[in-house]
């Protein structure tokens, strides 16, 4: 049982890429990065090149465990067995490859940084919750406005909300509008409009494998309170139902009650909590 690290997409696909498909809900955000990177080109997140990695647990076929890691930020990690986090931990830390950290469910996050310790220290940054929609139930009654797909001339607008919404969750904002232009292109970011301005966006990623995420959602401070989000994150999940999708997910930042409060009133309901760990 070893890991195999590349940073040939093409090889990650061909050998994780039926372990990911398998399970799209708790693979979500790996199948959603490889994704954008096949796509949007494998710079989508930063010059640095990604890598990515796959562990064999005994035939040619048997994957068991995978990682997607694009620079700057944590590596994201599939649910793997205890051992495999590991392993995994140590292989990358003999490469000096310079880990901030790791994303991903709690069991695989806490056996990685159990490993971790002997090489660093690590510091909780977020802990997250993973939602399933089950029965959609808009906000009754709606907030003034209504939904509508955003336009090439949204995008300045929305290139500021994007960088807003990174900043508010501690992440990375985009270094470029590639992935904002494919959205508007693919009409999969809605705005709440009301008193003839956006007010509220919320966005959809590509369904993969019958599955698509709500992310992100986000109202400017001064607009927040008002019923927008509900709305906007609604309309988007319905239109990715009407596209298709038989599976819509979102993720939660457990310490905003609010929004959890909201979602759930929306029909989301809990699949599993997440980590991001940071390493110092």
């Amino acid at each position: 049982m070893t890991w195999t690290t590349t940073r040939d997409l093409d090889a990650f696909e061909a050998a994780a890429g039926d372990f990911l498909r398998a399970r799209p809900a708790e693979h979500t955000v790996l199948l959603s990065v490889v994704s954008s990177l096949r796509v949007l080109g494998v710079d989508a997140y930063g010059e640095a090149a990604p890598s990515f990695g796959w562990r064999r647990c005994g035939g040619p076929a048997a994957v068991d465990a995978a990682y997607v890691w694009t620079p700057p930020r944590p590596v994201l990690l599939s649910p793997m067995p205890d051992g495999a986090a590991a392993d995994l931990a140590d292989v990358l830390a003999a490469a000096r490859a310079g880990v901030p950290g790791v994303n991903a469910g709690r069991a695989a996050a806490e056996a990685f940084a159990a490993a971790w310790r002997r090489h660093g220290t690590v510091r909780t940054a977020a802990r997250r919750r993973l939602h399933r929609l089950t029965e959609l139930t808009p906000p009754d009654p709606a907030p003034p406005g209504a939904a509508r797909r955003a336009t090439p001339a949204d995008r300045e607008l929305l290139r500021g909300w994007f960088a807003a919404f990174a900043e508010d969750i501690g992440v990375a904002a985009p270094g470029d509008a590639r992935a904002l232009d494919d959205r508007i292109a693919d009409g999969r970011c809605l705005l709440w409009e009301a008193g003839g301005r956006p007010v509220s966006m919320a966005g959809i990623t590509r369904t993969l494998v019958g599955t698509a995420r709500v992310a992100p959602v986000y109202t400017p401070p001064e607009l927040r309170g008002r019923g927008y989000a509900g709305a906007v994150t609604a309309a988007v999940s319905q239109a990715a139902k009407d596209s298709g999708a038989q599976e819509v997910l979102l993720f939660t930042d457990l310490a905003n009650p609010t929004s959890n409060a909201l979602y759930r009133r929306l029909g989301y309901r809990p699949v599993e909590d997440y980590l991001v760990l940071t390493f110092e």
